[in-house]
């Protein structure tokens, strides 16, 4: 569940006290404290990325030796046309038949 920020609305529409709220994707902004009553502002706020997704990290697990470690096989087209592996399991040339054929 998301983390939401809000803001007390002052009577002069300036912010106030600041609250954050646990609030499911699918529900509606508050407009009132749940709790107090007094009128709320939901506020934009830096999304939070976890660090497993993060580019560095997608490259880390998609490096030839994670891939190797895992049981892939990586074959890298080579200037003939065919695919050569680069390691695991398979054959040790793949050539693909031209297109249209």
């Amino acid at each position: 569940m998301p983390l939401y920020v809000y803001e007390e609305v002052l009577a002069d529409d300036t912010g106030g006290e600041v609250f954050e709220f646990l609030q499911p994707l699918s529900a509606a902004a508050y407009t009132a404290h749940p709790e107090t009553g007094v009128p709320l502002r939901r506020l934009l706020g830096v999304p939070n990325a976890p660090k497993a997704w993060t580019d560095s990290q997608g490259k880390a697990k998609t490096s030839d030796g994670n891939l190797e470690r895992m049981g892939f096989a990586k074959y890298v087209k080579g200037s003939d046309g065919k695919y050569d592996k680069l390691f695991g399991k398979g054959p040790t040339k793949i050539n693909r038949p031209p297109q249209g054929e």
